[in-house]
């Protein structure tokens, strides 16, 4: 028997995990629609932030915009719109503090297992405290812990590692002591942590040298939107924030829509304004991509300041599989050989579903990848539980805002009809398909651990905003697919 968390209540309506971007923002939500509603948040660590208190590697910043990473709730008013992540976590931060959520914050419990109970139509969750394990009951759980693992990141390993004098570190776990100075470095990797990592090395390296097995479509945007400042300017700072965040939404759409109506033609503008960029170090080797854009996202370039640091020569690019390490650095199987003091193995994500928690039903475990998503948001056959899951084309926020706000409608239809609870049921024969259809490697990886989604509403993941937005915000509540008892 596993004794009861003595410090606080035995049974809440609703509990977070998490307490990064994703779980204040459903925090404050539910304070905002449902007053009324006992919850906490479980955070498995100590502080506020989830990635953004995660992550620090040296330049780390946000891979979209702050107009549209930030809350719909809480304007973003800083001067650069393509943000760093000290600023971010600051941003997180505050927000909890303006709206007293920092109380309903349990630190350092992290979720271990989920037991529902029909007849109770309550869960009852396990939880890591330090050495023990506690107990909490409630109503409703919403996991709001991210996508992947905090411990654990993709990290492959090459022969002849044992051999290397020098350095190997992953981004994820950036020792704070580490000197990079007059270093020479080579980032493993093509995706936005290594788009980051390259030109922010190169400011003081010997020589960067970002060393990718194939590329990735890259664009420079600027860091300051200057029609966000301008309108900051003139209109409410809400009325501008609004303004803004809608002029991004529907370019963002329009873009991603085009791209993919027009694979061809926007690779080949894609690629050509790279050309422009770098100029005559430009080799279409390092930035023809196998794949069409937004198969994988896009590595968003602040700046140019990637471009910048390889005109300048200080930093460069190599296509290519790494055979083995020496003592002095990598040989890849073309045979080409980079010297390195530090290698940074920017090599992915460990995907993961609510930090990793086991889910039960009546005594059942779940198996999450044979459930189907409804509407990007529950799973079917698991009752009372919401999963916070933001889009591959768009900020993740944008998506987070959305299921707050749905849940909340939920929650409150529930209370009107006297029901206690709500489980999504796919009718027989619904014809599945994967969760993500993404070719980027994490994704891959991990499709086994992942829910599928249907071909058909409600259970499609659409990966649009406009669409979501009239179906999640405004959309009924009670439908045939939804059970509430």
């Amino acid at each position: 028997m596993m004794p009861a968390n003595p410090a606080h209540p035995d049974h809440l309506d609703v509990v977070i995990v998490g307490a990064g971007l994703s779980g204040i923002g459903a925090a404050v939500h539910l304070q905002r629609r449902l007053p009324g509603k006992s919850y906490a948040i479980l955070e498995a660590r100590g502080a506020i932030g989830g990635t953004w208190d995660l992550f620090r590697y040296p330049g780390v910043r946000s891979d979209s915009d702050m107009y549209t990473l930030g809350y719909a709730f809480k304007p973003w008013t800083d001067a650069k719109a393509i943000a760093d992540g000290p600023s971010i976590r600051a941003y997180i931060v505050e927000t909890a503090r303006e709206n007293d959520i920092e109380r309903h914050i349990r630190f350092d419990q992290r979720l271990v297992a989920a037991h529902w109970s029909t007849p109770d139509a309550r869960w009852t969750l396990e939880i890591a405290h330090g050495d023990e394990t506690v107990t909490q009951t409630c109503n409703f759980l919403l996991l709001c812990s991210g996508y992947y693992s905090y411990e654990r990141a993709y990290r492959p390993e090459w022969p002849g590692e044992a051999d290397f004098t020098g350095t190997i570190v992953h981004p994820q776990f950036w020792p704070t002591d580490l000197a990079t100075a007059g270093k020479r470095i080579v980032v493993i990797g093509s995706g936005a942590t290594a788009v980051t990592l390259v030109p922010e090395l190169a400011r003081t390296a010997a020589h960067v040298t970002m060393l990718q097995r194939s590329p990735s479509y890259v664009v420079s945007r600027p860091s300051v939107d200057r029609f966000a400042n301008w309108a900051r300017r003139c209109l409410p700072a809400g009325t501008a924030y609004r303004l803004t965040r809608a002029k991004n939404i529907l370019l963002g759409q329009l873009f991603y829509r085009l791209a993919r109506r027009r694979p061809a033609a926007t690779a080949r503008r894609l690629i050509a304004m790279v050309h422009g960029e770098i100029g005559e170090v430009f080799d279409p080797v390092h930035f023809t991509p196998r794949y069409k854009p937004w198969d994988q996202r896009l590595c968003l370039v602040p700046d140019a300041d990637l471009f910048a640091a390889l005109r300048s020569r200080r930093a460069s690019i190599v296509t290519g599989t790494i055979d083995h390490f020496t003592r002095g650095g990598l040989v890849l199987a073309s045979g080409e050989t980079l010297p390195a003091d530090l290698v940074v193995t920017a090599t992915g994500l460990q995907m993961e579903i609510g930090g990793g928690a086991k889910l039960f039903v009546d005594g059942a475990p779940v198996d999450v990848s044979k459930t189907l998503a409804y509407k990007g948001l529950m799973l079917s056959g698991v009752p009372n539980l919401g999963l916070t899951f933001g889009y591959t084309n768009a900020s993740w926020t944008l998506k987070a805002d959305l299921t707050s706000d749905y849940f909340c409608r939920l929650l409150a239809r529930m209370d009107r009809r006297g029901a206690r609870i709500a489980t999504p049921r796919a009718p027989a024969g619904t014809e599945q398909a994967p969760f993500l259809d993404f070719t980027s490697g994490y994704v891959q990886r991990a499709l086994a651990i992942l829910p599928g989604q249907g071909t058909t509403h409600p259970w499609r993941l659409r990966q649009n905003y406009l669409a979501d937005l009239a179906m999640l915000r405004f959309g009924r509540i009670e439908e045939p697919n939804l059970e509430l008892r």
